[in-house]
């Protein structure tokens, strides 16, 4: 028998839809505040949110009169009609969120409006109004809840310990912080604060306060835009990637979502800057026109449809590709971190004489006169610590090995930003610098000299100490700086030899680097076959005689449907009768691999994987044939060859690490040598 349900029914699986667990109701009332133009939200939460959930926030707050409507199932002040959902600029738009909440729990309101005297109280349990009454309160509204799901037993079992649900709260908080660095946020989880942000619009800040500063050390501005949309944020260096997506964060118009298009897009354009199997971190948002998008196909509005997908894909991979490539980054091994912070005086660097040079010196300098202790004087006089100006005040030190001082120079580092007006300086050794600067109009360099400056007229701008504390790091160098991989660097390289047959040691200025001569062969490899599939410039190398292979009817199908994509790679197939086909060539320069067993191989897994993984599938096809046709570790190369290997990385646009995303060269500075011989004090 049909039966209509009561409304209490019909609250209570709507509310079920709404309403997965206390993140939930989190997320819901925390859009509410925002969407009611909040700058500072409070979110407290007990036991994991099941008994005890407060949202406090200084928004416009609710008139008395809409009180008991806004517990109305579908009653919101975001929309009018119909067509209102083909442009939805709020967060929150359905009306559902507070009639969800008070179905399931004890809900009390206390809420009041700029131009009203007093505010108003209200209490809802069960979807049941209990009292309406006036009372004394601040601008704002505060939502407190109560025994979440304690009249449905059923979904209350489901949820995790109080612990879990507290750190699903908390992860949901700092992306909620993120998708909004102008709004404070305060967090506190059983009567303990966990995070707080200040609501200056700085994102970065953000960053730092909740993953700390190994990962904001390490940051890449975004910042694209066309005519539909503009990309803003942070991308981490490759260096920085973990084994899941967990830290791949993106907003739609500073909603946090998930989507297909541009997950893809991003971890594409991260392909072969990390290993196999690590995910990027991100924290992006995409500005688009609202009329461009649908987010009414999810409940908790999760997900949404871009109107032209491929346009979102292909701006995305180039934006984030470009701000990856935008500097040159090569893995640089460094001393382990301190144990301590150190002083200004003990970052100051010495070199220990050896013990002969101590006896020289003590036999030909000639006696000093003793001077009374209150006449000393440095013999160069340190600025203050906040003055932005280097130690060395009237010269800039070179990083190039011609111009480098003889004794090592201590100066003070700045990092600039726009938003601020405090200056923090942080003390490092000159030889022992790499900017991580995400903007190089900022960065104070002479590309002439090649030489590291201060900054003296940003005082109205922030600056932020730059630290290093990664044992085996990327370290990006700036663009204004020599690159190791330049035509102008190559001639002040010094090839010294090979290492265990397989690694190539490479002295440039300061520094040395080692090559990893099958990684970077295959990434040359690598490029070369791309290069030739786009420009279809693909040399065949003719079988004698062709070779005969059979292919299923799956196989068969896709090879019709596919012959120029094989074309263009250099193989050339024709049919032969029934499921034979005749392979006259292969893709030369392949280094004995066999032509045959490499086209069945390809043809198997594309036609197996289907159109939708064909690319993919093909990358990581191209990237297994460099592979195999590069030259292997443990294998002898000359000098020259070595030479020749170097000038074909210097022509590639991402020379470094290779398709798989190991990196090709890395890098020690002087300096670091000499630390590990305990040359430098």
């Amino acid at each position: 028998m049909i039966k209509l349900l009561d409304q209490y029914t019909i609250d209570k699986i709507a509310a079920g839809e709404v309403i997965e667990r206390p993140g939930s109701v989190i997320k819901e009332l925390v859009e509410n505040s925002i969407d009611a133009g909040a700058t500072a939200i409070t979110i407290e939460i007990k036991e994991g949110g099941m008994s005890f959930i407060r949202i406090t926030d200084n928004g416009c707050g609710i008139s008395k009169e809409e009180v008991p409507v806004a517990f109305l199932r579908h009653a919101t002040s975001k929309l009018q009609t119909a067509d209102d959902l083909l442009k939805i600029a709020s967060l929150g738009f359905r009306g559902e969120a507070l009639s969800s909440i008070a179905a399931v729990a004890q809900v009390e309101l206390i809420t009041k409006q700029e131009d009203a005297l007093t505010g108003t109280r209200y209490q809802i349990h069960g979807g049941k109004e209990i009292s309406n009454e006036e009372i004394g309160a601040p601008l704002g509204t505060t939502i407190v809840v109560r025994n979440l799901f304690y009249n449905t037993p059923a979904r209350k079992k489901f949820m995790k310990a109080p612990a879990t649900e507290g750190s699903y709260i908390y992860d949901l908080v700092c992306r909620m912080a993120m998708s909004h660095p102008d709004v404070s946020f305060k967090f506190i989880m059983n009567g303990t604060d966990k995070l707080f942000t200040s609501g200056n619009g700085r994102l970065k800040e953000i960053i730092y306060h909740i993953y700390g500063r190994d990962i904001t050390n390490n940051l890449l501005e975004i910042h694209a835009a066309n005519d539909q949309v503009k990309i803003t944020g942070y991308l981490a260096k490759p260096s920085i990637s973990r084994g899941n997506r967990s830290f791949e964060d993106y907003y739609v118009n500073q909603r946090y979502i998930k989507s297909n298009i541009l997950t893809k897009a991003i971890e594409d354009a991260y392909r072969t800057f990390v290993m196999v199997h690590k995910f990027p971190f991100t924290v992006i948002n995409f500005e688009i026109d609202p009329s461009l998008i649908d987010v009414n196909i999810h409940p908790a509005k999760r997900e949404l449809k871009f109107i032209n997908e491929p346009d979102m894909y292909d701006f995305t991979y180039i934006s984030v590709r470009k701000a990856l490539l935008f500097k040159e980054l090569i893995p640089t091994v460094t001393p382990g971190k301190d144990k301590r912070p150190e002083t200004l005086a003990e970052r100051k660097v010495e070199k220990r004489p050896e013990p002969f040079e101590t006896n020289r010196r003590a036999t030909e300098l000639p006696p000093q006169p003793t001077r009374p202790a209150q006449q000393k004087k440095p013999s160069m006089p340190m600025q203050p610590a906040n003055s932005g100006i280097s130690a060395q005040p009237t010269s800039t030190p070179s990083v190039t090995m011609e111009n480098r001082s003889s004794s090592p120079v201590e100066i003070q580092y700045l990092k600039e930003d726009n938003q601020s007006g405090k200056n923090i300086t942080n003390n490092m050794v000159a030889e022992n610098i790499v900017p991580y600067l995400t903007q190089p109009a900022k960065t104070a360099l002479n590309s002439a000299e090649a030489s590291v400056q201060t900054n003296e007229t940003s005082e109205q701008k922030k600056q932020e100490p730059i630290t290093s504390e990664a044992k085996i790091k990327y370290e990006q160098m700036d663009m204004f700086e020599d690159k190791f991989l330049t035509p102008e660097a190559k001639k002040k390289h010094r090839i010294i030899g090979q290492l265990f047959k397989t690694y190539w040691l490479i002295e440039y200025e300061d520094k040395f680097f080692i090559m990893d001569q099958h990684a970077a062969h295959e990434k040359v490899k690598f490029e070369e076959l791309m290069a030739n599939y786009k420009n279809k410039t693909a040399i065949p190398q003719y079988l004698m005689p062709p070779a005969i292979v059979s292919l299923s009817g799956t196989e068969s199908e896709f090879l019709r449907e596919n012959l120029e994509f094989f074309q263009n790679l250099g193989f050339q197939i024709e049919g032969f009768g029934g499921k034979e086909y005749k392979l006259s060539a292969v893709p030369a320069n392949l280094f004995g691999l066999d032509g045959r067993e490499l086209f069945l191989e390809f043809i198997g897994e594309l036609s197996e994987n289907g159109q939708k993984q064909t690319i993919d599938t093909f990358i990581s096809k191209l990237s297994t044939m460099a592979c195999k046709a590069a030259i292997k570790g443990n294998t002898s190369i000359s000098f020259k060859e070595a030479d020749i290997l170097i000038d074909q990385l210097m022509k590639l646009e991402n020379p470094y690490t290779c398709p798989h995303g190991r990196p090709t060269l890395i890098s020690m500075t002087e300096t670091e040598l000499e630390k590990k011989f305990k040359r430098i004090v």
